[in-house]
């Protein structure tokens, strides 16, 4: 009797064991998960739903918040996490690049305040909604209107990384009460991963189907350029500043990254040093001329520089750019004014400069060949 209780005992032990393995964390080894949000291409932050509907966000950064339905439960081990009720309402959005993802994710509705200006926004229905006060303008990131947030209910901050250097107003927020959650779509290595925090926003505020049918549309649009054979063509994608440098994007940014998954290669490869972390990079127009004289297409960023509509425009930024190849062959483009505030356009961006590559301008929403 007494070595089969011993055998028991040494049988519960293994089980024990078995059932909490080095890679579980406590929440993970049996208290109520029951999946975890399949992601396709971001990699910056994921979520873990556990029963009664309480899910948790991780973010790269080790943010951790819980995000808790009307009546759910708080899951044991969790219950110093940082909650944020859902469907969150009254967001004070800061990071303005997500503004079209909860557009497009038909979740607008939750959001109350932003830091971008009504004259700022080149997407219509951010205007309007700023006209009609729908939206509030409630102060720029590093110096907010807390005054506003609070009388007005404010209820969650979205940040982005820029946040990062102005601790002490992240401190303040939270310290008003307010859930500040710091979003890293920007650091995504695939533009779709940037596109796929559109998930995020959409379990955020309640719009989880939609803002999952979208990202599908955005994944079908890609798909049918992903698999296109190589062009063999370069592509230049710049702007000209005022005293006449130009701007270049980083070989790792994620535009470059779009004209890669396009099929192409961008013409800029000699960069100069240079350790900041911006996107962006300043050369000479005699290194310029040298790489992307003979590209094959040129396509000009007017979300900085201003919309170019004819030749005589473009050729008035700097004259040495009749020389180049793209110029005389009828190859040179510009972008939409709105393309950088539509953080949903990766997928048909890729496209559009596929079909730029290709020479053809049909049903183009994000480029306009300059004539």
């Amino acid at each position: 009797m007494r070595r089969a209780v011993c055998v028991l005992l040494a049988l519960l032990c293994l089980l024990s064991l078995a059932g909490c393995g080095a890679g579980q964390t406590p929440e993970a080894a049996g208290d109520g998960v029951e999946g975890s949000m399949e992601l396709q291409y971001a990699e910056n932050f994921a979520v873990d739903f556990y029963g009664g509907g309480a899910a948790l966000l991780t973010i790269r950064d080790g943010q951790r918040f819980l995000l808790l339905p009307a009546g759910a439960s708080v899951p044991r081990g969790l219950e110093d996490v940082k909650q944020i009720p859902v469907p969150a309402e009254d967001i004070y959005l800061a990071s303005s690049s997500a503004a079209d993802l909860f557009l497009q994710a038909d979740a607008l509705n939750s959001v109350r305040f932003v830091s971008t200006k009504e004259g700022d926004w080149q997407i219509p229905e951010l205007r309007e909604a700023m006209e009609d006060e729908s939206l509030l303008y409630a102060g720029k990131y590093s110096a907010p209107d807390y005054e506003l947030l609070l009388t007005e209910g404010c209820a969650c901050v979205v940040e982005n990384t820029m946040i990062l250097h102005s601790p002490a107003t992240k401190e303040r927020l939270e310290a008003l009460g307010l859930p500040v959650l710091i979003e890293y779509s920007s650091y995504e290595p695939h533009p779709l991963g940037r596109v796929e925090w559109i998930r995020l926003w959409g379990l955020l505020t309640g719009h989880a189907e939609e803002a999952d049918a979208f990202f599908e549309s955005q994944c079908e649009t890609f798909r049918s350029v992903e698999d296109l054979e190589k062009s063999g063509k370069t592509v230049a994608f710049f702007h000209l500043t005022p005293n006449g440098a130009v701007v270049v994007r980083r070989r790792a940014d994620y535009v470059t990254r779009m004209i890669e998954l396009a099929g192409a290669e961008t013409a800029i490869t000699d960069f100069p040093e240079d350790d900041s972390a911006l996107s962006t990079v300043t050369i000479q127009m005699e290194s310029f001329y040298a790489q992307a004289r003979d590209a094959d297409v040129l396509i000009y960023n007017s979300t900085v520089a201003g919309d170019v509509e004819t030749m005589e425009q473009f050729l008035s930024l700097n004259p040495l750019l009749a020389d180049f190849k793209a110029v005389k062959e009828g190859n040179v483009w510009c972008t939409e004014l709105s393309m950088f505030q539509r953080s949903s356009a990766a997928a048909g961006m890729i496209r559009d400069i596929r079909a730029a590559v290709g020479g053809t301008d049909e049903a183009l929403q994000y480029l306009h060949r300059i004539e």
